[in-house]
């Protein structure tokens, strides 16, 4: 804030400077000065529209409306300085109240996003969680299908073992049976077959014997 020339260049040379104005904080940050302010508009200076926002908003404009009333005699010097310092208590507590608020509001969004990264947080947690899980049960179902498989072989092999074992216990047997059998069966028929021969021995005897007897008696 400054008063410059009309006629010179923006951000040019000026006569003194007021103060300063910062827009990019929140509320805007500005310092000026009241008194040198007032002076300049009592000398005629015209302020442009930003410059009047920002004397007005200071209480620049409303001092230079008293000390017009003071110049007219409507007022004292010392009721108008006491009207503005009643104006500038009421506006710091209307600017102290925003400032307040802006906190609060800050404070709340900051909870806020807290809570809302707290709870992305707890969701990659929980997925990697369900993750991890997810592979464990794959790795116990693929052990579990392994051993099955496994289980699965072994009873193969052992039913194989024990048919083989059966079949090698169960063929001495059956050659023993055959085996033994075949006496039995040799022995029966020799005894059947030894009274034929003593049969056919008996008859031929006879048959030897009968013509001797013929022959006694010629």
């Amino acid at each position: 804030m400054v008063a410059a020339d009309a006629r010179s260049k923006r951000d040019g040379k000026f006569l003194e400077k007021l103060g300063i104005y910062n827009p990019n904080t929140n509320p805007a940050t500005i310092e000026l000065n009241v008194d040198n302010s007032v002076q300049w508009l009592v000398n005629g200076a015209q302020p442009s529209d930003t410059a009047k926002r920002i004397l007005s908003y200071k209480g620049v404009l409303y001092k230079h409306h008293l000390l017009g009333g003071v110049r007219k005699g409507a007022l004292t010097e010392e009721q108008a300085e006491a009207k503005f310092n009643a104006w500038v208590e009421e506006k710091a507590k209307s600017v102290a109240k925003k400032e307040a608020g802006l906190d609060k509001e800050k404070a709340e969004a900051r909870a806020k996003a807290l809570e809302a990264e707290k709870e992305v947080n707890e969701k990659r947690a929980l997925a990697a969680t369900e993750a991890l899980n997810a592979d464990a049960e794959a790795e116990i179902t693929e052990e579990a299908i392994v051993v099955t498989e496994e289980a699965g072989v072994e009873a193969e092999v052992t039913e194989e073992a024990v048919v083989e074992k059966v079949a090698d216990e169960a063929a001495p047997v059956a050659e023993e049976v055959v085996e033994g059998s075949a006496p039995v069966a040799e022995e029966e028929v020799a005894q059947e077959a030894a009274p034929a021969k003593a049969e056919d021995t008996a008859t031929e005897g006879d048959a030897e014997e009968k013509p001797a007897a013929s022959d006694k008696k010629e």
